[in-house]
């Protein structure tokens, strides 16, 4: 029997959990209240700050509250050309301005959002990368849904009561600058998560992955494994339709649209 591999260390190891001492909190949108769903409600941008171990900028954002004699803060995605001092409107009769949070069947067809709710009220789940978008694809007023083209190139269909903020994600071209040195990666990964360096399976010995050993370094058996297989076997290309280079145009499903 050999080792346990690194793929199921990291499901149990607590080696392998996030570093959060340093993040700044939950980066969401508001909580839907009665304001939103019906009219607006004005914030504005306290201070543009980074989050340790997230590419994209975020905003602090102060919104007075509604049922108490307070200010409450919310931490959302900064968006591009936001500043500090802007006021953000987040709620259905909001307008189509860059920041500003409306709910999808507010906005029209072929608009970038990002920072989308995947179902009505998780306050924000796709696009959230710097640099990422979605774009608006159409609307279907019968279902009541909204179609998306996602920065993956995927479609996905969500609820036209889910929110999203207009614009683009800011941080983009995040990965145009090449790290040059082992030490910027190291310092890349370390406050994010221990997932650096990734050493291959084929260079390791046969006692920690299934890919290792031998004279040579070959993998010496498919690299394509069933989804049904135990954990511990389940690595290199798992459930593949198909592997090799995608050659020829990408057919996506934005193309049968």
């Amino acid at each position: 029997m050999g080792k346990y591999v690194q793929a199921q260390r990291k499901g149990k190891s607590p080696i392998f959990k996030s570093h959060v001492r340093t993040r700044k909190g939950a980066v969401k949108l508001r909580s839907i209240d009665y304001a939103e769903k019906h009219g607006y409600i004005r914030g504005v941008v306290k201070e543009i700050i980074h989050d340790p171990g997230r590419g994209a900028p975020v905003a602090k954002i102060q919104f007075l509250n509604a049922y108490r004699y307070k200010r409450d803060n919310e931490l959302m995605i900064a968006t591009e050309g936001m500043y500090t001092g802007q006021f953000i409107y987040c709620g259905k009769k909001a307008t189509l301005t860059c920041g500003n949070v409306l709910p999808l069947s507010s906005v029209p067809e072929g608009t970038i959002v990002c920072n989308i709710e995947a179902r009505v009220g998780d306050r924000g789940s796709f696009a959230r990368g710097s640099g990422t978008f979605a774009v608006v694809v159409s609307h279907d007023d019968d279902k009541g849904t909204t179609r998306l083209r996602l920065p993956s190139g995927g479609k996905k269909t969500v609820s036209s009561a889910c929110r999203g903020q207009i614009g683009v994600v800011a941080g983009g071209g995040r990965t145009d600058k090449p790290l040059l040195k082992a030490g910027n990666a190291y310092h890349k990964y370390a406050v994010k998560r221990n997932c650096w360096p990734k050493i291959r399976g084929v260079a390791k010995n046969p006692v920690e992955h299934p890919f290792g050993g031998g004279n040579h370094q070959h993998i010496g058996r498919p690299s394509t494994v069933s989804q049904a297989a135990p954990s511990g076997r389940k690595v290199g290309l798992i459930g593949a339709r198909r592997t090799g280079r995608l050659r020829g145009v990408k057919k996506t499903g934005q193309d049968k649209d």
